[in-house]
């Protein structure tokens, strides 16, 4: 049959059609009254869309460039700070703190699990001057308890700032950033938001940008301070992705219309939808008798689910990719071979998931070589969101 290539992958994933419009026509000098137009609005809309009323930046980079500049921004030589690591991205925290001359201390628990609030706590000493988390960890498809996580930190003091890498997590998961006190808070373009990598973007505390005024690290191009100083001129202090700008707008704009108009509204429709494309996919791989990596704390941006024993993942992958030109992921760092990861971030929807669970059950039959009923997983996910339907129904009414 014919194929159709399709990203079921934690980032990249696949594009809005009005993104790829957008990119396509615009044509725009950054230093213009149209572009720093676009640029406020897009701004503004960033706001809404992470949920917060502290100064976003939006930067052209990838979502590690961001972090990056969270430690150099926040932290100076010899500076006490806390990684909670819990993965290949909780990995990416301790290595820059320890890059940029932090002393480090750790909170680490297994792949696919998440964080004993009472261990954070015993770390938290009144020295820490930062904690750096994930909300997702996408390398195992593990969310990390965010909310408890902060009100440890702001007992704390004021003193001690929170980090939360939610590159994978903002569009999938809901937060209050401003009610829960989280001074930096990161995200990617290539995401929730549905247009190509090259955007970071990160929404910052006043206790942050305190901070940045005493912080001895160096810096330059992500100097957070810098970048505020220009965009509050329409401006980025350096060349922007202006094709990049035009898709997020496209992409901010059809939120809004998942919302009725309403960007906050739209935002909650995303995640709502990113849980319960989740939900489906979990039920999905269990009905075939795989495992999840994660069970107890699943995320919404992606599914990690355990290889059958005796099966490289790498296979599955393979399999997917040859036989559907679907492109499924492998298991990252010491999870390579153990596990492959099925995304629901951004622009997935019910045929998606049906589709692609179908898509397993082949899969599985095919390297596995073993017998698979066929429409387990996908009656399995038929069940979840006929539930979800009527719930939703009854809600309405």
């Amino acid at each position: 049959m014919l194929r159709k290539n399709r990203l079921f992958t934690p980032g990249p994933t696949p594009i809005l059609p009005a993104a790829q419009t957008a990119m396509a026509s615009s044509a725009m000098h950054h230093r213009t009254p149209e572009f720093r137009a676009l640029y406020a609005r897009v701004l503004a809309d960033m706001r809404k869309f992470i949920g917060t009323t502290n100064d976003v930046l939006v930067l052209a980079s990838s979502g590690t460039g961001v972090m990056e500049g969270s430690v150099s921004n926040l932290t100076s030589p010899g500076d006490k700070v806390l990684v909670l690591t819990a993965g290949k991205f909780g990995e990416r925290w301790r290595d820059l703190a320890k890059a940029f001359g932090c002393v480090v201390e750790i909170v680490s628990v297994p792949y696919g699990e998440t964080f004993a609030l009472d261990e954070v706590r015993h770390k938290l000493t009144p020295d820490i001057r930062a904690v750096y988390v994930q909300s997702t960890e996408s390398s195992t498809g593990a969310r990390h308890d965010v909310k408890g996580i902060a009100q440890l930190v702001r007992k704390a003091g004021d003193d001690t700032l929170l980090v939360v890498d939610a590159i994978t997590g903002l569009g999938t998961t809901h937060f209050d950033v401003d009610g829960w006190g989280i001074d930096v808070i990161i995200g990617g373009s290539q995401k929730a938001l549905m247009i190509p990598p090259g955007l970071a973007y990160c929404a910052v505390s006043e206790r942050a940008w305190k901070r940045m005024e005493t912080a001895k690290s160096p810096r330059y191009y992500f100097d957070f301070r810098r970048e505020r100083k220009a965009a509050a001129k329409g401006e980025s202090a350096y060349t922007p992705a202006t094709s990049l700008f035009a898709a997020l707008a496209a992409a901010l704009d059809f939120i809004r219309e998942m919302g009725g108009g309403d960007l906050t509204a739209g935002r909650k429709a995303l995640v709502d939808n990113a849980e319960l494309a989740a939900e489906m996919t979990r039920a999905g791989a269990q009905a075939l008798g795989l495992k999840l990596l994660a069970p107890s704390c699943p995320a919404a941006a992606l599914t990690a689910i355990q290889s059958p024993s005796g099966v490289d993942s790498g296979a599955i992958v393979k399999q997917f990719r040859e036989s559907f030109a679907a492109v499924v992921a492998n298991g990252q760092g010491e999870m390579k071979g153990q596990l492959f990861r099925i995304a629901h971030l951004g622009y997935y929807d019910y045929l998606d998931m049906i589709g692609l669970l179908a898509a397993l059950e082949h899969v599985l039959a095919s390297v596995t070589r073993k017998r698979v009923e066929y429409g387990a997983a996908v009656r399995a996910a038929q069940e979840v969101y006929a539930k979800s339907t009527r719930m939703e129904a009854v809600a309405r009414s």
